[in-house]
């Protein structure tokens, strides 16, 4: 458990993808970015809060405009396809050099982000620059390691309430499930009522 105070410079660094993917996979939901660094900052001083996105559609540009009005720099970087069809997209390496120019002027960096991969660069703000680092990520898809080696590490679970929310779509995809699973409970005893009634005839 670390300590937080008000004077404490902090870097918030997220891995949109990473985040994005968690959310709408086990939750069905979309993140608050603007309650998500409320969280991070936790009435300190911020310094820099930047949002790391993959851009694959010009549809995206509505939701890395959100992103930006929530608080953040947005640091776009485009999808790379390649021959055969295979894909790439990730900031791994372009948050971890991030990370080390800020780990040196500020008092903690706030990763958020669950991939096990940033373990070392972790391990770099902490031991080279004297940096804590907390991590603020799904539990169920947070690498053990990076939740091991951190100064402390905040469950989204804990914060669903003010950090999640259903989208229209899934909100429709919902009420559609529950709709027919109804239907199909009521014309179940219909058919039972059907097979019985030849016994009582005879």
């Amino acid at each position: 458990m670390i300590v937080r105070n008000k004077d404490q410079r902090v870097a918030v660094l997220v891995d949109v993808q990473n985040l994005y993917y968690s959310a709408r996979n086990f939750y069905n939901s979309r993140i608050s970015f603007k309650n998500l660094l409320k969280i991070a900052v936790a009435d300190r001083v911020l310094t820099r809060a930047i949002a790391y996105v993959i851009q694959s559609d010009t549809s995206e540009k509505e939701f890395f405009n959100a992103v930006h009005e929530a608080g953040f720099e947005v640091k776009e970087k485009e999808l790379q396809v390649f021959p055969g069809g295979a894909k790439k997209g990730d900031w791994d390496v372009g948050i971890a050099m991030d990370a080390v120019r800020i780990g040196a002027k500020v008092d903690s960096v706030v990763l958020v982000s669950g991939d096990g991969d940033y373990v070392p660069v972790v391990n770099y703000l902490q031991q080279s620059l004297g940096c804590l680092v907390e991590v603020v990520a799904f539990g169920k898809t947070t690498s053990k390691a990076l939740i091991d080696v951190c100064d402390d590490f905040i469950p989204i679970e804990n914060h669903a309430k003010s950090l999640l929310f259903k989208t229209e779509k899934s909100v429709r995809s919902r009420s559609s499930n529950g709709s027919s699973s109804s239907t199909r409970t009521r014309a179940r005893p219909a058919k039972r009522r059907a097979a019985k009634s030849p016994s009582r005839r005879r």
